[in-house]
């Protein structure tokens, strides 16, 4: 099922907002029961056999508008879609009171054989993102042409003597499930998304705030107002009560066919919230077993690299793609 609509012009922008150079078109598919929102850049006669749709998925807490800054700095014009997730963006919620890894892998399944049924494409991740996507190369090879992983470290091992007390964990916060901070004004939203990352400029923020939240009604009988609320359903900050197991990411990433690019921020601080649990050459061990990898470093970027140096970022994609 797919229903088309115009990128809305409509959502309120703050003061000095970035402007975009390429105009999205918004797109809703049912994927799997769900409604997701896909965001699309150019169009059908952009593909080529050597051009395929280059899917970007972003990680989480984010939506598929993040990418745009990235889009607008491509060189050259090409098809490009970004979907959000399930219980991000417009997307709609999962409808139970967990989210699980395999059901992302299941909705890109399903998204590329709606936009893309015979033809492999180019597919990117960023964290989150990026470990679906090195997932689902390595079990679907035969659907990727190129890979991109942005920063989709993955997690520390598990032990399975962990398992009992994430269980109780889990089970605990069901009983009081947990809430997403409410914003008063588009303006606190974008100021939220620079405390999260400052390096994030203003104008970027700004416009990046009503693709990030969305504005409800808080009347309450005469008195009228409003608040900003994420876009993110508040069940995804559930602990996990899946345990992740190394060995069986690796044993994906093992099987990965396409070549490989691994980007990453110079001054990425991912592996260092992990502290001992997860060193540096744990990740140097995984990334190993990819056959065809090429890496690249962006100077003066984080984990948001696709924000911090959006240009830099770009001209490594389209020198790999190409």
């Amino acid at each position: 099922m797919t229903e088309a609509t115009s990128h809305s012009s409509a959502r309120p922008q703050a003061a000095a907002s970035y402007t975009p150079r390429r105009q999205h078109q918004s797109q809703f598919l049912t994927l799997r029961g769900l409604r997701h929102h896909v965001l699309n850049w150019g169009d059908a006669s952009l593909v080529t056999p050597d051009r395929p749709p280059l899917v970007l998925l972003h990680g989480w807490m984010d939506v598929g508008a993040s990418f745009q800054f990235v889009v607008d700095a491509l060189a050259e014009d090409r098809r490009v879609i970004a979907m959000d997730w399930r219980g991000f963006g417009l997307s709609d919620c999962s409808g139970a009171d967990s989210y699980w890894f395999p059901d992302y892998l299941g909705d890109l399944d399903a998204l590329l054989k709606a936009i893309s049924p015979d033809q492999a494409v180019d597919l990117l991740g960023h964290s989150m993102g990026g470990n679906v996507v090195m997932a689902y190369a390595g079990v679907r090879p035969q659907r990727i042409r190129r890979l991109i992983n942005l920063e989709g470290f993955g997690l520390p091992d598990a032990a399975p003597e962990l398992a009992p007390d994430r269980l109780i964990q889990w089970l605990d916060e069901l009983q009081a499930p947990p809430q997403l901070k409410p914003y008063a004004s588009l303006a606190e939203v974008a100021a939220r998304l620079m405390r999260t990352n400052p390096r994030l400029a203003a104008d970027k923020a700004a416009w990046l705030a009503p693709h990030w939240a969305r504005e409800v009604s808080t009347a309450q009988g005469n008195a009228s107002g409003s608040e900003w609320q994420i876009l993110g359903d508040p069940a995804h900050k559930l602990t996990n009560p899946t345990l992740y197991r190394r060995a069986e990411v690796v044993a994906c990433w093992e099987r990965i066919a396409a070549p490989t690019l691994w980007v990453e921020g110079k001054n990425t601080q991912v592996l260092r919230w992990f502290g001992d649990r997860f060193p540096r050459e744990d990740f140097e061990q995984r990334i190993a077993v990819v056959k065809q990898l090429r890496r690249v470093v962006l100077d003066e970027a984080g984990h948001m690299l696709h924000h911090d140096q959006p240009e830099a970022l770009a001209q490594a994609l389209e020198d790999f793609l190409r």
